[in-house]
């Protein structure tokens, strides 16, 4: 039996056109329902035309985990994403507020935690975005540069900070006034 490499799904910003298909096919995938406020994958447009698609950034040390009081969080050891127990979960938030991305959030229904589980190794976001031909997101066993820090750096960061380093990559410094 061969060993199944931990995924990442990487992405480009500049590519995503904020269809939010990723959304809604995550929610239907996890909830049998498009519920974009329970999608593991969230697009945020603080600005008009700088779509973010904020999900977990798979942490070569995620703080989430280290977090939790009660172990209700591990890493996958086929994927590498971090799955929950909704058993164990209290709801407590560490996680949230773990994360430098604050990338975790409360289901809106059972109040238990949630985080990307890379849909047991095929992200059904990854898939349409894929179908869709944007490119904004996809697959690869490699991080960034080989440097584990980088994603962190890049990805594991608030929608706010994202979106205001976006905006000025694309518009200069005239970009900060968007923001």
């Amino acid at each position: 039996m061969s060993e199944t490499k931990p995924i990442w799904i990487a992405r480009d910003f500049s590519r995503c056109s904020g269809c939010r298909r990723c959304e809604i096919v995550c929610s239907i995938h996890h909830e049998k329902k498009i519920w974009p406020d329970a999608s593991r994958v969230r697009i945020y447009m603080l600005v008009p035309g700088a779509e973010i698609p904020h999900l977990c950034t798979q942490c070569e040390d995620p703080p989430c985990v280290d977090s939790c009081p009660v172990s209700a969080l591990s890493i996958s050891e086929k994927t590498g994403a971090i799955l929950v127990d909704n058993e164990k979960c209290t709801s407590c938030r560490n996680c949230i507020e773990a994360c430098q991305g604050r990338i975790p959030f409360l289901h809106p229904e059972s109040r238990k935690a949630v985080i990307c589980d890379l849909c047991d190794g095929d992200p059904q976001c990854v898939k349409v975005c894929q179908e869709g031909r944007w490119g904004a997101l996809w697959t690869t066993s490699e991080k960034p540069m080989g440097n584990e820090d980088f994603n962190k750096k890049l990805y594991a960061r608030k929608p706010e900070e994202m979106v205001k380093d976006f905006v000025t990559l694309l518009y200069g410094e005239k970009g900060e006034e968007f923001v």
